[in-house]
């Protein structure tokens, strides 16, 4: 036996749940020679995801067991869906195994069946057939058919608005459920404090549609489309403004507005970017520019001399070495010496009785001595650090040959 849940107290046409319906077929006059199935009705409305349950019970003068077998008829196919026989309830591989079964334990003259949880698929034809073993069965009296019709409420509803609400224009409200058995039907209506009901030809209550003409600034206001069926029913809203002017000029104001303002936020920034990029290329400049109005440094008058003065002072410079002696030694003649071309010595005669500078000096063991150069090795002559920091410049002196030219 297949578990599921059971109407309590339920009576189907004069029978109860212990299945007793012989006393009600003989009150009835009903004749009861042979096997006869009867149904509660033909039709059988459910709503989607409740129960539902399909009454049919039989009438036989036999003590037997019957044989019950109920089938489904869709789509133009037939397929069992339960039995009963030899004690055994049979349930058939179908997504209706875990939901339905029968409604009284069997054996039973109470055949009905239920159905849980109830989807529209379940919807379509269903016959019950009883046999027992030693009845008389009559064509087709054996067998009953109920229509089972899974109703499905509506789903929710979306609601829209079509055209330019501002005053004098027409506009079109519209609302439609994308499920619902049957198809629902829809009705609209504008919410208090001004409540108001629509009728054709204003409102198509199948499309789902109303049309408002001449709008006015009086017909702003919430508006409430219902869709319902026999399985319930759904609402959506819409708030109706109506305007003025028109929305797509306010629209396009605020577009151009929003435009114009942006080109002007990037005029400025360009111009401050600009501003700031000159400000930093005139810094740079100034950095790396020499200034005219710099003075130069001072160059020593006897630089910007001709070489002639230059010459000129280094051999003043060189006589002043020359002249330089140690303390206590005698003062040399004022008159400067002369080298002449051959190497003779002329000034005035030494004083003492010494031997005069230009005579050769007296020869070694029969050798003689080689003649020192003055001009080579002057005595009391300036070291080259000194001549630097008195402001001496070196300067390439032309030798001269024995005959006073210049080499």
């Amino acid at each position: 036996m297949v578990t599921g849940e059971r109407p309590e107290g339920l009576w189907i046409n004069g029978m109860n749940r212990a299945g007793q319906g012989r006393d009600f077929g003989r009150a009835s006059g009903v004749s009861l020679a042979g096997l006869e199935v009867h149904v509660g009705t033909r039709l059988v409305f459910s709503v989607e995801g409740q129960q539902a349950v399909l009454p049919a019970w039989y009438d036989s003068h036999s003590r037997n067991e019957p044989y019950v077998t109920w089938f489904l008829n869709k789509n133009a196919a037939s397929f069992q869906i339960l039995a009963y026989l030899s004690k055994v309830v049979k349930v058939a591989e179908t997504d209706l195994k875990p939901r339905m079964g029968f409604v009284y334990p069997m054996p039973n003259h109470n055949i009905s069946i239920f159905i849980n949880a109830t989807r529209e698929q379940d919807s379509g034809q269903y016959m019950c057939s009883v046999n027992v073993v030693d009845e008389t069965v009559r064509s087709d009296e054996n067998v009953g058919i109920i229509n089972l019709t899974v109703l499905v409420p509506p789903a929710a509803p979306t609601c829209q608005l079509h055209g330019n609400a501002v005053l004098g224009a027409n506009v079109t409200l519209s609302c439609s459920s994308k499920k619902g058995k049957p198809s629902p039907v829809y009705q609209w209506q504008r919410e208090p404090p001004t409540l108001q009901v629509f009728f054709p030809p204003a409102q198509d209550r199948t499309k789902g549609t109303l049309k408002l003409t001449n709008l006015s600034l009086e017909m702003s206001g919430v508006y409430v489309c219902r869709a319902e069926n026999q399985a319930g029913s759904k609402n959506c809203s819409i708030v109706l403004e109506v305007h003025s002017t028109s929305t797509k000029a306010v629209i396009a104001g605020a577009v151009l507005g929003s435009l114009g303002a942006l080109a002007t936020i990037i005029f400025f920034a360009q111009k401050v970017v600009g501003y700031r990029r000159k400000k930093r290329d005139s810094q740079e400049e100034g950095a790396n520019e020499i200034k005219e109005d710099a003075v130069a440094p001072k160059t020593p008058s006897w630089a910007r001399r001709p070489a002639s003065d230059t010459m000129s002072k280094t051999s003043t410079l060189s006589s002043i070495a020359g002249t330089r002696q140690t303390y206590g030694a005698r003062a040399p003649s004022d008159t400067a010496s002369i080298l002449t071309t051959t190497g003779s010595y002329r000034g005035p005669p030494p004083r003492g009785g010494g031997r005069p500078p230009n005579l050769s000096p007296p020869a070694v063991n029969g050798t003689p001595r080689r003649r020192q150069d003055p001009a080579a090795a002057p005595v009391g002559s300036l070291p080259p650090s000194s001549l630097a920091r008195a402001g001496a410049v070196p300067v390439m002196v032309p030798a001269q040959s024995r005959a006073g030219s210049l080499v």
